[in-house]
């Protein structure tokens, strides 16, 4: 499976409908919406207004990462903006079994995030009770980072555990992706890319989706 899901973070919000119409042209299958607090990442980008209306402008899956503290508490009115995927962080909540129900209660597929110093083996027991993990190939909060190399190995041993596991879990992975690593990253073992400046800031966003989905 390949799956590209451009983050609108990397949009030009004064022309928000233009891109979003540009994404349902394309063969980027989902649209990745990152929502920030200030708290857990330190900066802050858009919530439920922002959702709704793009929601009303796409029939794309809708992959919605929260980067924010005690997300439990905002995963239902997500949901109801038009989630179809609520992605938290695992370093966000002391409890993600009470995450994950909750997510699942409002009708949405469930993720967990990690970021880059997280080990993927926190998540061994959770890989059957949820729909995808995303790696962080950055630190969350910011556009524009490089790649971490290293993230190589990490999507290479969560493969290993969800193969090992007999899970039906997806790997995301977001930060640094571009048509230059595209291959390398699936070839690791992922299945879903998320890519913000390498989209929006090229010169032709559809050609560039599809290099990173054809990418050898």
């Amino acid at each position: 499976m390949r799956i590209i899901s451009p983050s609108i973070l990397a949009a030009d919000f004064g022309n928000l409908g233009r891109d979003v119409a540009m994404l349902n042209e394309s063969r980027a299958e989902w649209i990745h919406f990152d929502v920030m607090d200030g708290v857990f990442v330190p900066n802050i980008s858009f919530g439920f207004p922002v959702l709704q209306s793009v929601r009303s402008a796409t029939e794309k899956v809708l992959d919605v990462h929260l980067m924010i503290v005690d997300p439990i508490r905002y995963v239902k009115r997500f949901a109801e903006a038009g989630a179809d995927i609520i992605t938290f962080h695992y370093e966000a909540t002391e409890n993600p079994r009470e995450c994950i129900a909750a997510i699942r209660e409002a009708g949405a597929r469930v993720g967990i995030s990690i970021k880059p110093a997280t080990d993927v083996s926190v998540l061994g027991e959770l890989l059957k009770e949820i729909d995808m993990v995303l790696v962080m190939s950055v630190e969350p909060g910011f556009g524009g980072q490089s790649f971490i190399e290293s993230s190589l190995d990490k999507i290479s041993r969560l493969k290993g555990m969800i193969l090992e596991s007999g899970a039906d879990c997806l790997i995301e992975v977001d930060g640094g992706i571009s048509e230059r690593n595209a291959a390398s990253i699936f070839a690791a073992g992922a299945d879903v890319l998320v890519a913000g400046s390498s989209v929006f800031k090229a010169a032709e966003p559809e050609s560039e989706i599809l290099k990173m989905l054809e990418a050898k």
